[in-house]
């Protein structure tokens, strides 16, 4: 098994249990750690689930949807002794004889045990006990919402950064004056970054740090999804002010106007944040 990018912990009644992940379409799930819901030895209660007749053709089946170099003709006489009295699995014999993907061992005292891919981890967790099984879903869906929103702010940041671009190139080809000093130059970037932070924020970048001392970044780190969103709108906006040369008291009016209406679209039910934004 391929090294992982990611290890992530699921917390399910009171147990955690260890997620490695290449991908959302390829986790893995540690049945060592769900195992450990009952008393007994981990290793006994999966290989005591794995000799069922039931459980090997479903572990082929998931096997044939989902891995293409799956040993099917193999696998017909590895699933004729499952069930019989004789018949250990060993994961060994699983991935390597059969070319298997769904399960593995990993090694190590920090990490190590067997590990299933998610679809075979709750069918074991099923087994178990339907009870935790809906447990270890919900943290698992958690775990995904929050992902998901750390993508999200990602995506949106890097759109404001682009618009940024638009926003300084703006700055640069009409404002900006031979005469100007360096020093001078470096204040016409802020002043017009400080427009746009007032029209959305109500502050300057110095009053947020002079308001927040202890928050790592500055005012635009701490923005939310549909700040940033928003942030992005008001940058290509302020830029085509710039170019028709609307003074910059205007432009604040207009660059308000804007804020105050698409964060109150974006941020329909969330009436606080509409009335601190109007206020």
């Amino acid at each position: 098994m391929e090294d992982f990018k990611k290890k992530q912990t699921i917390h399910a009644a009171g147990l955690d249990i260890s997620l490695y992940s290449l991908g959302s379409e390829n986790e893995f799930i540690s049945l060592t750690d769900i195992a450990k819901y009952r008393s007994i030895d981990p290793r006994i209660t999966i290989h005591n689930w794995l000799r069922g007749r039931d459980v090997i053709e479903f572990l082929g089946l998931w096997e044939v949807l989902h891995n293409p170099g799956f040993k099917r003709i193999e696998f017909d006489t590895f699933k004729n002794r499952a069930g019989t009295n004789a018949f250990v699995f060993s994961i060994k014999n699983w991935t390597e004889n059969l070319n298997a993907k769904g399960l593995f061992t990993r090694s190590g005292r920090y990490g190590g045990g067997i590990y299933a891919h998610i679809d075979i981890a709750f069918e074991f967790a099923s087994w178990l006990s339907p009870e935790f099984k809906l447990y270890i879903i919900q943290d698992y869906k958690r775990l995904k919402s929050s992902e998901n929103k750390s993508l999200d702010w990602s995506l949106r940041r890097e759109i404001a950064k682009l618009n940024y671009r638009i926003h300084t190139d703006a700055i640069k080809n009409n404002l900006i004056l031979p005469e100007l000093t360096a020093a001078q130059i470096s204040y016409k970037y802020a002043d017009e970054a400080d427009l746009l932070n007032v029209a959305l924020f109500g502050m300057t970048a110095k009053q947020w740090k002079d308001a927040n001392p202890n928050c790592k970044g500055n005012i635009r780190d701490q923005a939310d999804l549909n700040q940033l969103l928003v942030l992005a709108n008001m940058e290509s906006y302020n830029a085509v002010l710039i170019e028709q040369r609307t003074p910059m008291s205007e432009r604040l009016v207009l660059l308000r106007d804007l804020a105050v209406k698409q964060m109150s679209t974006l941020s329909a039910i969330d009436m606080d944040r509409i009335k601190k934004l109007q206020g």
